[in-house]
């Protein structure tokens, strides 16, 4: 089965031709750590992810790369500003290393809260400041690089007739149009971007390495191609991101590593849509209070919650984000693990191999195929174990191959989830009350749970809870 990917860079899907029969080399733009990430970014990651496993599905060899940047990523993406590892320095009175090391652990906390597979590789970017600073070498041999005194050395994108090709011309034009406001006037172009930058004069900076060009820290867009090319070869399968990296971040990784190579340096560019809100547009750190993946069980919702209402929607289309969607997916998800739990009590015993020549199972793989179609894999999902007409067995082993791709806990206990204190002896007590007939006294301890945010429901099977949300 073909295998295709809407790709940035032409506009239009097209049919995956690894470099490799068989494999793919995927790279993705990681966490800058000076912060923790938003829920805008988390849908990046899960889309992408839903990219990886998608594709094992399908049968292919996935290695994956991820940059972590802790240091160069200044405040303006157009070097210009503090670097934002400072400025969090700054903001919480702890060493640049230090911010590094916490933020980056938050990160994959609520990376692995939101069951994203970890990548074969995790690069910070301060491990790979000898490979930057041999990428800007090979740029200054060529003759594609110059010297500002006292501030840094610049990729001349003049001397690339197809800079800007990812985002297209017009956007290149608009920045010689609009020479951006915070644009150094001493660049030959207001597109040039740095390569390596030297601390602005009476600053301190806790980051800094020597170079042949002097003492100073990479340009932010240097790391991802250095990586890219040290673990994946210098034309790599398939570059993900954020769309907000198009324009820029991308573009100017293109740019230094053509230039360098001579060769195309990713065959696909896949960009996840924003994350919006209804009043203020896309989520973004610097607007002020974001949400984080943290918040999700803060309010009574599992994690996974989020990542199928993100599944819900393509990666190519903006998400709105609203507290009343996420009910509504947390409701959805409740509903599809009941249906996977009784589809394993039907099955009433292990599940056979999955028949990947069956209808639903080719209709699941053909959704998978078509640009990481998620939503229509999700309704073949919901549809199979709907489906009596297959025999439990079958639609159990199909539930558990769909797992692999999905990654939404649908086997996960509901006991799985922590009481708050006190809970389980009101919920003991309750029952001692029930078998006693003790009718008001049971209502009134239901109360006092449901005041715990515990919501009790009375079943044939035996009582049953769940935490509220909200």
């Amino acid at each position: 089965m073909d295998f295709r990917l809407y790709n940035t860079l032409t506009r239009q899907k097209e049919i995956f031709k690894p470099i490799r029969a068989g494999e793919a080399g995927i790279y993705t733009c990681g966490p800058t750590v000076y912060h923790y990430a938003h829920i805008g970014n988390m849908r990046s990651y899960i889309c992408e992810d839903g990219l990886v496993r998608a594709l094992r599905f399908l049968g292919w060899k996935v290695k994956r790369v991820m940059n972590i940047t802790d240091v160069g990523h200044l405040v303006s993406d157009a070097d210009s500003g503090e670097d934002k590892m400072e400025v969090g320095a700054r903001r919480e009175g702890k060493s640049a290393w230090d911010i590094a090391k916490f933020y980056t652990e938050a990160f994959f906390r609520d990376y692995n809260a939101l069951n994203c597979l970890m990548p074969e590789v995790v690069c910070p970017a301060t491990e790979y400041i000898k490979e930057m600073v041999d990428l800007g070498l090979a740029l200054e041999k060529k003759g594609f690089t110059y010297s500002i005194d006292g501030d840094g050395v610049y990729f001349d994108t003049a001397r690339l007739p197809d800079y800007g090709k990812l985002a297209g011309r017009a956007h290149v034009e608009g920045i010689k149009e609009g020479a951006r406001v915070e644009a150094n006037a001493l660049k030959r172009h207001p597109a040039d971007f740095a390569v390596w930058k030297f601390a602005a004069p009476g600053e301190q900076r806790q980051m800094e390495w020597d170079s042949p060009w002097g003492r100073g820290f990479p340009g932010w867009h240097m790391e991802c191609s250095a990586m890219a090319m040290k673990h994946l070869g210098e034309t790599i399968d398939i570059h993900c991101g954020g769309e907000d990296h198009v324009a820029i971040h991308h573009t100017n990784e293109i740019a230094q590593s053509e230039a360098a190579t001579g060769k195309p340096f990713s065959n696909y560019w896949m960009h996840v849509r924003f994350l919006v809100t209804g009043d203020s547009g896309k989520m973004s750190k610097s607007a002020g209070e974001f949400l984080t993946a943290a918040v999700l069980p803060q309010k009574g919702y599992d994690p996974l919650a989020y990542r199928y209402y993100c599944l819900l929607t393509h990666y190519r289309k903006q998400l709105e984000f609203s507290w009343e969607g996420v009910e509504a997916a947390a409701r959805g998800l409740d509903g599809l693990r009941a249906l996977a739990a009784k589809v394993k009590a039907e099955a009433a015993g292990p599940a056979p191999a999955a028949d990947r020549n069956a209808k639903h199972f080719q209709d699941f793989s053909a959704a998978l195929a078509d640009d990481v179609n998620m939503p229509a894999a999700l309704a073949v999902l919901w549809e199979t174990l709907k489906d009596s007409s297959i025999p439990a067995p079958q639609r159990l082993a199909f539930a558990l191959a769909a797992e692999e791709v999905t990654a939404l806990g649908l086997f996960k206990a509901e006991e799985a989830q922590a009481l708050p204190e006190g809970a389980a002896a009101l919920i003991a007590e309750r029952e001692a009350a029930r078998k006693n007939k003790e009718w008001k006294k049971s209502d009134e301890l239901r109360k006092a749970l449901s005041d715990k945010g515990v919501l009790i429901e009375d079943t044939p099977q035996g009582t049953k809870w769940k935490l509220a949300r909200g």
